[in-house]
């Protein structure tokens, strides 16, 4: 998988751009890749979120995507990774739990302890990863089209967890979203930078 860093892009620049990454490796002109960057503030939101659940003082700029999930901030401190990838040629059978146990991998690199959850059933989904506490630290969503990825992750590096008080969050009201700084001022872990993080999340993909 080649990485990519972008650097900070405007969310609906990186979106018109993803789809010409897709069209992309659907000819097979581009290898799988994976894109690495940052966005100004935004919630996005998955057609399936219900308007309820977004920001109600037009404090936050709001974008409709076309992938899976519900309403997901982006914002500064924040590590966001898009995966481009053609699943037909040798890809994952589940590109969801896949990228959890990399994400969860390369979080135990730096130090930091992180699960996934499974769904009970009727549940509202619990994809992403979480502290061993259950608290949300990493927001997945994604698509596949024609066999191939789009869309991929948010990992709260040193984000303004403050946002999250404004809407409801993967539909689940009441989860409490964590950062690895607010999880380091409480255990007395160095914060890591957002490159070391860009750089661990890289290698523990590129290694799966």
């Amino acid at each position: 998988m080649v990485r990519v860093d972008l650097g900070e892009v405007e969310y609906a620049e990186a979106a018109e751009a993803m789809r010409g990454w897709v069209a992309e490796r659907q000819a097979g002109t581009a290898p799988d890749r994976l894109f690495l960057l940052t966005h100004p503030a935004v919630v996005t939101y998955g057609r399936h979120t219900a308007l309820s659940d977004l920001p109600q003082d037009g404090s936050l700029p709001v974008v409709e995507v076309d992938r899976g999930g519900h309403a997901t901030y982006h914002g500064p401190g924040q590590l966001v990774g898009y995966l481009v990838m053609n699943l037909r040629e040798g890809g994952p059978g589940d590109v969801v739990r896949w990228l959890e146990l990399a994400l969860i991998e390369a979080l135990g690199d730096l130090g930091f302890a992180a699960v996934r959850r499974d769904t009970p059933k009727g549940a509202d989904s619990l994809v992403g990863v979480w502290t061993p506490e259950h608290h949300k630290l990493v927001s997945i969503g994604m698509r596949i089209r024609g066999g191939v990825t789009s869309h991929g992750f948010a990992l709260n590096v040193d984000s303004d967890l403050g946002v999250y008080e404004r809407f409801v969050a993967c539909r689940l009201d009441g989860v409490t979203m964590t950062s690895l700084r607010r999880i380091a001022a409480d255990t007395g872990q160095p914060v890591p930078d957002l490159a070391g993080v860009r750089d661990a999340v890289a290698r523990r993909l590129g290694a799966r």
